[in-house]
């Protein structure tokens, strides 16, 4: 693969490393790729996923939930990634979100989400509590990174489509925790994608650096104080690394370096002529610098990555009206207190709707409903009685837009004048009179949170068929149901394969209905 490498990157490289760590980090190239996924902990322990994985698997060192698998095997194509048991994602890429170290209850902004990798890592750390806004300003991004937190099973999470500058008003002081995993120049893709090449060679690193550096700025000021933030990168360009971390310090005195340990360290010197500023940055920033990290595919098994680690000191004074409403738990979702709340008896909300609330707003949808009166709840406190557990979900809040329903997590600051992709958790849809539960309604519940359930073995022929959307001969004892409340078997049901749920079926006289969404169906 060495000759394929663009020429102005390996004497770039040469220039860096020296002669003997250049060879070594060229070898690299010729070793084959490395692969991985990382278990999803909100949906399977660690070590049952261990015990039972059809995989041949090994563990990478820096993330507890993070494994490597060989190549040839294909988890993509099996029912446990259907079921949102893990999320393929190559191995140093797992790095940024271990070093955010986020706390369950946290509230964490993703601000350059999509495809949703780390999102869903991060959505794991925070165990179902807390806030987890995901936000990327590239509208046709946006529909994978829903769909991987809908597969995740994610509830607490809000999707935004915005450029970040406009998120400010909204989050000035908001965080506790950021990622930001910059757009950059890709170099650590190489290998991993070799279109990247060409990709290189038309990207400017310059127009990569100016736009990292605004990003920087922008998440600096909706970080609390005491709060943390991670800057990443998958290059290996100093311009868009070291240096950026040095011109952030010494533009931003509120922050300071993290030293991280456990990894190559960042190189200060590297930030010089031709490919830095020489001299444009202060000696305590540079000094700084070195605590950042650097993952080399020839020092460890993955394709590279850079990452610092930013706190911005607690000492810090706020003004509280900058912040407003963002801490308070009685705010509701993207339509503030205008979202009507519902009862902690009645039901979880989530989302996978057929429109994004974006859509629904331009076709009339407008802002959440005002009031019960303006879209009966009648239909889906039904459906919640007869089908779910109302515990999970007393801390959530109903939002709806037109017939779709939200569940947005507690403490979210108004959203009104946000593309707002999904403001929670896509409980279903309230039209005519019925309510349709949503897809990333059942892949966020557990077994035991549904109150009818058919559960298929791995090995039985019908868990392969439903996920291809073909209906399913089911007789009547094969529905679970808690006999106290939903005696009969006919109506929606919680389909799971070995107990962890993939969708939702419909029960009728031996017959299951297929609900599950064509879009995601097996090929």
């Amino acid at each position: 693969m060495n000759n394929k490498l663009p020429a102005a990157f390996t004497e770039k490289m040469s220039d860096l490393l020296g002669e003997d760590e250049f060879n070594l980090f060229m070898d690299s190239y010729e070793d084959p790729r490395v692969f991985g996924l990382r278990v999803n902990t909100t949906k399977i322990s660690l070590a049952e996923f261990m015990e039972k994985s059809p995989f041949a698997i090994s563990p990478v060192p820096w993330v507890p939930e993070g494994f490597y698998y060989e190549e040839g095997e294909r988890p993509g194509k099996h029912p446990y990634y259907h079921a949102g048991l893990y999320y393929i994602q190559e191995p140093s890429a797992m790095a940024p979100v271990e070093l955010l170290n986020v706390q369950l209850g946290e509230k964490v902004l993703d601000l350059c989400a999509a495809p949703g990798g780390k999102s869903t890592q991060i959505a794991a750390k925070l165990g179902g509590a807390g806030v987890l806004v995901v936000n990327d300003n590239h509208s046709d991004r946006v529909k994978a990174l829903v769909k991987n937190l809908e597969l995740f099973g994610v509830r607490n999470a809000v999707v935004l489509n915005e450029k970040p500058e406009r998120m400010l008003p909204v989050f000035q002081g908001y965080f506790d925790k950021i990622l930001i995993d910059a757009p950059c120049s890709g170099e650590g893709m190489f290998r991993k994608e070799e279109s990247m090449m060409s990709q290189w060679e038309r990207h400017s690193v310059t127009e990569c650096s100016i736009m990292q550096r605004e990003l920087l700025g922008q998440a600096a000021q909706m970080l609390a104080p005491g709060g943390t933030m991670v800057y990443s990168t998958c290059t290996f360009s100093p311009e868009e690394n070291e240096a950026q971390i040095a011109e952030f310090l010494d533009q931003h005195p509120a922050f300071e370096v993290v030293a991280i340990n456990g990894f190559d360290t960042g190189r200060p010197d590297w930030v010089r002529a031709p490919w830095c500023s020489e001299g444009a940055y202060s000696a305590s920033a540079l000094a700084a610098v070195a605590g950042t990290a650097r993952l080399w595919p020839h020092h460890l098994k993955g394709e590279g990555h850079f990452a610092a680690l930013l706190r911005r000191r607690a000492v810090e004074a706020v003004d509280a009206a900058s912040v407003g409403s963002a801490g308070s738990a009685g705010s509701a979702g993207s339509a503030g207190s205008a979202g009507s709340a519902l009862n902690a008896d009645v039901v979880s909300a989530l989302v996978e709707g057929k429109r994004s609330v974006r859509e629904t707003q331009r076709r009339g949808g407008g802002r959440a409903n005002s009031s019960r009166a303006a879209m009966s709840l009648e239909p889906l406190q039904a459906f919640a009685g007869e089908l779910l557990s109302s515990e999970p979900f007393a801390m959530e809040r109903l939002v709806c837009y037109g017939e779709y329903a939200y569940a947005s997590p507690a403490g979210l600051p108004e959203l009104h004048g946000l593309k707002v992709v999904r403001p929670g958790w896509y409980i279903g849809s309230l039209h005519r009179g019925r309510f349709e539960p949503s897809h990333a309604l059942a892949m966020g519940l557990r077994k035991h949170e549904a109150k009818r359930v058919l559960s298929l073995a791995l090995g039985d022929g019908r868990a392969l068929r439903y996920l291809k959307g073909e209906t399913l001969e089911v007789a009547d004892d094969e529905i679970i149901r808690d006999m106290d409340v939903t005696k009969v078997a006919k109506g929606y049901c919680l389909v799971c394969i070995e107990d962890h749920p993939v969708g939702w079926g419909k029960w009728h006289d031996g017959m299951l209905k297929n609900e599950y969404p064509p879009g995601w169906r097996w090929t």
